[in-house]
């Protein structure tokens, strides 16, 4: 018999809880694999998934997001020999599993840790309470492709905030691994949303869009100032963090402080 020739994976974007090519038709060579090359509007049906998405993932209880974040780093684990071959090696993916774990512990006590009881002169109970800002745009760093990525979805993600994210342009693989097992750890669909491609072609229209409510630019390298520009359109928050560091601040920049008034019973 012949020799079998083994079937090569096609790496699509991950939008909507799905897996399809870009719209356009088009790809683009890195890692030495053709990876799909997103379009902008792909960009929008990332940003509509991920709108539909947020008030479900914003809405379950605290606990159950870190229950789900957690799930993420059992799927990584189990898949870290695949992981570190995309990615720069085991010691990347093992910080990444971590960090997954370190944000899935902090989801029920944020509102603990950054939500308060304020005093107040009067007959009321004062109290301010965290809530998610909504759609969160991110442009991943090149470097490192798997952590990095990591480190900028999750603090956005364990607040209740849905994600689209630009994965590494240079070194996308390791990603798409990361969308593939998102899809298998129970993350709704639509609420992390990954696209590959040209970052110069595709943040300024993350950056632009009027249905998204952050962005973060951590891995916008020169992009920087002109993504900061565009989200002034409709007043985006703009963070620009740490490709690697896991910080009770990188959540908190994600999230809206309400403040809630209730008069007190006599």
């Amino acid at each position: 018999m012949p020799d079998r020739l083994p079937v090569k994976k096609t790496y699509k974007l991950f939008i909507g809880g799905a897996f399809p090519r870009s719209e356009s038709g088009r790809t683009y060579e890195a890692q030495g694999q053709n990876v799909a090359r997103a379009s902008r509007k792909d960009v929008r049906d990332a940003v509509v998934a991920a709108r539909a998405a947020q008030p479900n993932w914003g809405g379950v209880t605290a606990y159950n997001r870190g229950q789900v974040l957690y799930r993420i780093a059992e799927m990584m684990e189990a898949r870290s020999a695949e992981f570190a071959e995309l990615a720069t090696g085991r010691d990347e993916v093992e910080r990444a599993v971590d960090r997954w774990v370190w944000y899935a512990g902090f989801a029920d006590k944020l509102a603990q840790v950054l939500g308060s009881s304020n005093p107040v002169a009067g007959p009321y109970f004062n109290f301010t309470v965290p809530e998610p800002t909504g759609v969160v745009g991110v442009v991943a760093p090149d470097e490192p492709p798997l952590l990095g990525l990591v480190s900028r979805v999750a603090p956005a993600l364990v607040g209740g905030n849905a994600v689209v994210a630009l994965a590494s342009e240079t070194s996308p693989l390791a990603a798409v691994e990361l969308a593939e097992a998102l899809a298998t750890s129970d993350v709704p669909a639509g609420a992390v949303n990954i696209l590959t491609g040209r970052h110069a072609e595709l943040a300024p229209w993350l950056a632009s869009h009027m249905d998204v409510n952050a962005i973060d630019v951590t891995g916008a390298d020169g992009l920087r100032a002109d993504l900061e520009r565009a989200a002034a359109e409709n007043v985006k928050r703009v963070v620009a963090g740490d490709p690697d560091a896991q910080s009770l601040y990188d959540i908190s920049a994600f999230l809206e402080l309400k403040t809630v008034w209730h008069p007190i019973g006599v």
